[in-house]
Formats: structure tokens, C-alpha cells, sequence
């Protein structure tokens, strides 16, 4: 895994009777212990309104208790140490990129366009590192959107969201 790009939708989004579905990072513990990054995809998207008398739309509510939103910028050369991820969280880069790097050996990019739900939070310490290694890549902060939940609303496993 290197660069996580956008995929196009599979259609114009208009069917209704043709759900969308969203690439996304994730990055997990898996049962030997050690975090690793998996391409998945979301799914379950519904048509709903999002209220006020909007027309319908597709929306993916997640069960669970937010715990926190945040935004961060991670300053140009920014590392951040290994580390699991404090929360299971959606992180969303809004401008510039950064890299994740798990103890498997599996390494992303991602910039905006790109999502990842982080899921390492379970992690061993194997070799002195636990967790990830993160980092701002190119000459630009990253900008990012965080969506931290008090538990996991996903499975442990590759894909955590069916």
C-alpha cells in the first residue's frame, strides 16, 4: 500500500436503489498483535434528509458516543513518534498530506480526498515501536479533521464496517 487515491463513484448518485460506497484507510490491530493498514470500503449508505426540509441524500450515521471533534495541522516536518491512536477515530486531511506507517510494514499517503478510520489503539510493543509512525509529507502543513469515538463503532478486523 503506498498513495490512497479518490475512487469515482459507480454511478452519477441519482438511483436510488444504488447505494454509494466510500475507499477508505483503515488501520487496525490485528490478532499477532502488530497495527497494520487494509484498503476498505464503507458501505450502507441510505437516502435521508438531513433536515430542515432538504431533499434526500445519501448518509451513513455511525452508532456509538463521539467522545471528541477536532481539528489539528500537523506543522511541514512534523513526525509523530510511534504511537497507537488515542481513540478509534476518523481522520480527514483537509489540506496538504501526511504519511502513516504500521508495525507490519505497510505504508500510505494521503491527502485531501482520501479518509482513514485509526483503530490501533490495542496495539504490542514489538521492537521498542507500538502503534504508528505518522508524519506531514512535502512542503505544506496538513490540515485535518478528527472524529474521535469514546469506542469503536467498527469490527477489529480488515474491513470493519461490513
Amino acid at each position: 500500500m503506498h498513495t490512497t487515491t479518490t475512487a469515482p463513484l459507480d454511478d452519477d448518485g441519482r438511483d436510488p436503489d444504488t447505494p454509494p460506497t466510500l475507499p477508505f484507510v483503515h488501520m487496525w490491530t490485528g490478532l499477532d498483535g502488530k497495527s497494520r493498514l487494509d484498503e476498505s470500503i464503507l458501505r450502507g449508505f441510505g437516502m435521508q434528509s438531513v433536515g430542515g426540509g432538504a431533499d434526500p441524500q445519501w448518509m451513513r450515521p455511525f452508532p456509538g458516543d463521539v467522545a471528541a471533534v477536532l481539528f489539528a495541522v500537523l506543522p511541514v516536518g512534523w513526525v509523530g513518534d510511534w504511537h497507537p491512536s488515542p481513540h478509534p477515530q476518523w481522520v480527514v486531511p483537509l489540506r496538504g498530506r501526511w504519511f502513516l506507517e504500521t508495525q507490519d510494514g505497510s505504508r500510505v499517503e494521503m491527502g485531501p480526498g482520501d479518509i482513514h478510520f485509526g483503530q490501533d489503539v490495542d496495539t504490542d510493543e514489538i521492537d521498542g515501536d507500538r502503534g504508528h509512525l505518522s508524519g506531514t509529507v512535502g512542503d505544506e502543513p496538513c490540515w485535518q479533521l478528527l472524529v474521535q469515538f469514546a469506542s469503536s463503532p467498527g469490527a477489529p478486523t480488515p474491513h470493519p464496517f461490513g
